[in-house]
Formats: structure tokens, C-alpha cells, sequence
């Protein structure tokens, strides 16, 4: 066999390997596609499913719906929220939400950088650390009032109360567990420290940080949810008391789905500005 014929015979084989990667790799990414479609679409039948059933045992009187509510009148009692103050409502209940929630998650990677900067600080706050994050932070409710004032303020108070901790602990327990060899590598670089956490560990961290994040947007609800129980003359929170009050379980029910959707509308929204990113 000449040389000229072998290199043509390579090339017919190199080109047969590429269609047969190309055609498995075809197959691999329509099965992938296959399987979310087909979790899409399970995840919604169940939802519908739910729905359906819910709405039938309600007007066959096998469950309560002064009690439980049903899908018809919660949409009613939407629409109706609608024709009126919803807007107004849920502005105040996002404005808290996401007061809270930056304010939380900045000074909380900020304490968590001091924290991983300074060893022997970190030794000294972390009894208080344990304790602050076990106690239940509702309970700090009447005094955050007392002290801030009835009003927005507090509510924004409890929310970065609520999720202030668990930043630090979560974003410290990354800084602290970066990959020891790529900071060594740094140090051997003559790297500062300074040069270390924004070259290194900051960006070994991107993950942790869009993690917490996620886990920050619900317990920031929570604390709005929490303050708005007990002070607030508006949003969401208010619309489950005043429901609760005078036995409007619709109201109730409606305020608590509308607030759900709020919660993976956020949630989704922090997915996407993280895999944006990470890209």
C-alpha cells in the first residue's frame, strides 16, 4: 500500500469515527431532551391532577370548601383581588422581600469575608454564631419594633435578621474550604491576601454564593411573612391575617398560592442570572 493510499484510508476512517461520534452524541442529547420533556410534562399532570380532584371532592362535599377552599373560588377571589388592591399589596410584600434580601446577602458576605480574613475573630464569633442561627428569630419580633419602629423598617429588619446568619455561615464555610492546593499555588506566586480571596477563593465560591442565594430568597419571604403578621397594614402577610381574621379561607388560600408563585418566579430568577454567569 503507497503512502498516498493509506492517508486517503485514515481519512475514511477518521471521517466514519467523527459520523459515529456525531450520530451517539445526537442520540445522547435527544434522550436528555426527552427525559426533561417527559418530567415537564409529569410535573404538570400531577399539578392538573391535583387540581381536578381538589375541585371534585369540594363540590361533592366529601371535603369542606368553607375550610379548604376550592380551585373555582380561589380564582374568583383572585380575579377580584385583581379588579383592586393586589397590585398595591404585592409591591409592598416584593419591596420588603428584596430590601431584606440584598441587604442580607451583602452584609453577610462581608461579615464572611472578615470572618475567613481574620482566623482569630472567627474563633471569638463563632459561639455566637451557633446560637444567633438556632434561635428562633420571630421571637425578636416585638423588639425589632420596639426598636425600629411599627412599619416597613422592621419587616425589613426581621427579613435580614431571618437570613443574615445562615449567609454568613454558609458563605464562610466556602471561603474556609477552598481548594488548599490552588491557594498554595497563589502563595508560591508571591500572592497577597488580598490577591488570594479576589483571584482564588471569591471565584472558587461562585456556586456557594448563587446556592445561598436561592436558599436567602425563601428565608427572606419568611421574615417579610413573619413581620407583616405582626405589624404590617399591607402586602401578602396582611391579606392571610385579615383572611384568617374574619374567615375568608379564600383569601387565605388565594394569598398563599399567589405568594408561592412569587417564591419560584424569584427562585428561577437567580437560576437563570446564575447559569448566565457561570457561562
Amino acid at each position: 500500500m503507497t503512502k498516498q493510499q493509506k492517508q486517503k484510508k485514515d481519512k475514511i476512517e477518521i471521517k466514519a469515527n467523527n459520523k459515529e461520534i456525531s450520530t451517539n452524541r445526537k442520540k445522547y442529547l435527544r434522550k436528555v431532551r426527552n427525559n426533561k420533556i417527559a418530567v415537564l410534562i409529569t410535573q404538570i399532570s400531577i399539578l392538573v391532577i391535583f387540581i381536578i380532584v381538589w375541585e371534585i371532592l369540594a363540590n361533592a362535599g366529601v371535603i369542606d370548601s368553607f375550610i379548604t377552599s376550592q380551585p373555582s373560588r380561589i380564582v374568583k377571589t383572585f380575579m377580584n383581588l385583581s379588579n383592586n388592591d393586589l397590585l398595591k399589596h404585592l409591591k409592598i410584600t416584593l419591596t420588603e422581600t428584596l430590601a431584606g434580601f440584598s441587604l442580607g446577602t451583602i452584609l453577610g458576605v462581608i461579615i464572611a469575608i472578615i470572618l475567613w480574613w481574620s482566623p482569630f475573630i472567627s474563633k471569638v464569633a463563632e459561639p455566637y454564631l451557633v446560637v444567633l442561627n438556632s434561635l428562633p428569630k420571630v421571637a425578636l419580633g416585638p423588639i425589632i419594633i420596639v426598636w425600629v419602629g411599627a412599619g416597613m423598617p422592621a419587616i425589613i429588619v426581621m427579613a435580614v435578621a431571618i437570613s443574615l446568619i445562615v449567609t454568613i455561615l454558609d458563605i464562610l464555610n466556602g471561603l474556609i474550604n477552598t481548594d488548599k492546593e490552588k491557594i498554595k499555588m497563589a502563595k508560591t506566586f508571591n500572592a497577597n491576601k488580598f490577591q488570594i480571596l479576589t483571584k482564588v477563593v471569591i471565584p472558587a465560591n461562585i456556586s456557594t454564593l448563587f446556592n445561598t442565594l436561592k436558599v436567602n430568597i425563601g428565608l427572606s419571604l419568611v421574615g417579610v411573612i413573619s413581620g407583616e403578621f405582626l405589624v404590617s397594614k399591607g402586602g401578602l402577610g396582611y391579606l392571610i391575617v385579615y383572611g384568617g381574621q374574619v374567615f375568608k379561607l379564600d383569601l387565605v388560600m388565594t394569598s398563599v398560592i399567589i405568594l408561592g408563585i412569587v417564591a419560584a418566579l424569584m427562585y428561577e430568577g437567580i437560576e437563570i442570572l446564575r447559569r448566565k454567569i457561570i457561562k
